[in-house]
């Protein structure tokens, strides 16, 4: 299997080249980062580019999309969900479905919560066995998505999304998130905070908080992959939506003493 990373120097999300071998069919994940290095892969290994695999629709993840429809003609695949988000796909894919580019099989997992048709991608090579899971912006080595950007869903969807859709795979799996390096689903099953509180294995930290201006309750904070925060609040009485709990950034949560 063939892999190539590019990362957005400003954004931090990344796109990826996954291929079979040399001579042979290749996939492109995401377009929001630097086409350069990935479009070099393609001249130097002498690659068919067979699918662009979008895991959802915001600008960071699809900016270069025109480049690889247009001058690769490799059709843009996205969930039926966001498809008014896309604005052009030539695919639409379902939850579980399978498309194959040569040797490499490809899984779609909805992935809800971040966005309403969010994908994670698994792609196995058939014949040697090699597999990576793109997670997009659902689960991050240590951090997870938010549910306040356009087109999300709820806390309750990504959880779900991520103990029940991602963690069910085998343990032993390589991620390669839409930001930051590549971890496994062992190792963020087992260390990333978000995951241990959802597993009840460390506590909410209780504290009183303003989160974008309303009252909560701040369960759990952790560095996130820009080098920033990101939390999970409860929101309290006099709050929209009190009593659930939502994924947001940590800038915008203050003690609640400063409100």
């Amino acid at each position: 299997m063939i892999l190539v990373r590019s990362e957005h120097p400003r954004l931090l999300s990344n796109s990826y080249l996954v291929a079979d071998g040399p001579g042979g069919h290749a996939c492109i994940v995401d377009t929001g980062a630097d086409p350069a290095p990935l479009v070099a892969a393609v001249a130097e290994h002498d690659l068919e580019v067979d699918w662009v695999l979008l895991t959802h629709h915001h600008h960071d993840h699809v900016e270069h999309n025109a480049l690889w429809g247009e001058e690769y003609g490799a059709p843009l695949c996205g969930h039926r969900n966001e498809v008014v988000l896309f604005g052009d796909l030539d695919r639409l894919l379902e939850h579980e479905e399978t498309i194959t580019a040569g040797e490499l099989e490809i899984t779609s997992i909805l992935v809800p919560g971040h966005t309403l048709g969010q994908l994670a991608f698994d792609v196995r090579h058939t014949h040697s066995g090699e597999r990576r899971l793109f997670t997009g912006d659902t689960l991050f080595r240590m951090s997870i998505g938010g549910t306040r950007g356009p087109g999300h869903t709820t806390h309750a969807d990504i959880k779900r999304s991520i103990l029940e859709r991602l963690m069910g795979l085998p343990h032993e799996t390589i991620v390669c998130p839409g930001h930051s390096v590549e971890t496994t689903l062992g190792h963020e099953f087992e260390h990333n905070p978000f995951v241990r509180y959802w597993r009840g294995l460390d506590a909410p930290l209780g504290e009183e908080v303003t989160a974008f201006g309303h009252p909560a309750t701040l369960e759990v904070r952790a560095r996130d992959y820009d080098g920033g925060t990101k939390c999970i609040v409860r929101w309290a009485k006099g709050a929209p939506d009190a009593g659930s709990l939502d994924v947001v950034p940590g800038s915008r949560v203050k003690p609640r003493s400063q409100a």
